[in-house]
């Protein structure tokens, strides 16, 4: 009866999401056989949930559209992830740690002893790691607003803080990477896509105004972001800080650069990289990560610890090659 109950409680859950999936498919989830799952539809309908079983192409079941589900329905790995994730937000977000303290707090309160159990044995503290090269967390009202938009499908003008311009954008995606947000979104004045540090962004109010969704480029708004070079960063503020020229396009610098670096065009086949790093021999051993030919390297502190690395490489080299046997 427990296991029935559990199971009943995973498959409500999945109907939670507004999917509709076959029997098969539910099967395949929960790991048991169609008819088992049928049982349980019929035990759920039982129990008040209206399920709708959907005929033709696409058909299955769903959850109807009318039906209100219990406050909390976690199984226990969506128990762990809500954890983590309300625990982990204010790294991201600033103005948030206490509501999200708040928000876990309510959800533990209102889950089932046993999803409970999964939800505290989570505790999480998260520490900067300076190798990770983060960004301050980003006002979460900005994200609100460009999440309101992009939901909506509605235009939102923008003040450009980099730039000192307004822009109108069609905003399609937000994307975290390296600790940092970014908008995806169509600027129609220019005719073109652009990926943008939102913490360069000051939202107006919301214009109201929708628009028709477009292709992202690449198919994938992560894909697009990591590589566009002119998204907007600008190199942290690092102790030691230099650049090169780097024998590779812009578009694949700017894939593998780490958080706090800038990638500007020279050719179709080279571009300045720009970053930094807690010491000399530290930034020197970042840039010969990209295995590339590097040229005009600035300034002479990063020459001469790449110069330094050379002969202790080749130092280590000449003394494994003495330490061999003929």
């Amino acid at each position: 009866m427990a296991a029935t109950s559990a199971r009943a409680l995973k498959l409500l859950s999945i109907f939670g999401t507004g999917a509709t999936l076959t029997a098969g498919r539910l099967a395949s989830r929960l790991g048991t056989s169609v008819r088992t799952v049928r049982r349980d539809i019929d035990t759920l309908r039982e129990l008040g949930y209206e399920i709708e079983a959907v005929r033709g192409a696409g058909g299955g079941y769903r959850l109807g559209r009318g039906t209100r589900l219990p406050p909390v329905v976690f199984d226990e790995d969506q128990a762990v992830a809500a954890a983590v994730a309300l625990q982990t937000v204010p790294t991201l977000l600033s103005g948030i740690r206490e509501n999200s303290a708040r928000a876990l707090a309510t959800l533990r309160q209102a889950m089932p002893a046993r999803s409970r159990i999964h939800a505290e044995a989570f505790t999480v503290s998260a520490a900067r790691n300076y190798w990770e090269f983060p960004a301050e967390p980003i006002d979460g009202e900005i994200i609100g607003i460009l999440g309101g938009a992009i939901n909506q499908r509605h235009l939102v003008r923008v003040d450009h803080i980099g730039e000192g311009s307004t822009l109108l954008l069609e905003p399609h995606d937000l994307v975290v990477w390296a600790a940092r947000w970014y908008l995806v979104a169509f600027e129609p004045a220019a005719g073109r896509w652009r990926a943008t540090r939102v913490d360069r962004l000051e939202p107006r109010m919301p214009t109201g105004r929708p628009f028709a969704r477009r292709d992202v480029p690449h198919g994938d708004p992560v894909a697009f972001v990591m590589s566009t070079h002119d998204r907007g960063d600008t190199p942290a503020d690092w102790p030691c800080r230099g650049s090169a020229l780097i024998a590779l396009p812009a578009p694949v610098a700017a894939r593998f650069a780490p958080g706090g670096s800038t990638v500007e065009h020279d050719t179709d086949t080279s571009c300045r990289l720009t970053l930094g790093a807690w010491s000399w021999a530290g930034l020197a051993g970042l840039l010969l990560t990209f295995d590339a030919d590097l040229t005009a390297i600035e300034p002479a502190e990063l020459r001469q610890a790449l110069r330094s690395l050379h002969t202790r490489i080749a130092k280590g080299l000449n003394n494994e090659s003495t330490d061999s046997p003929h």
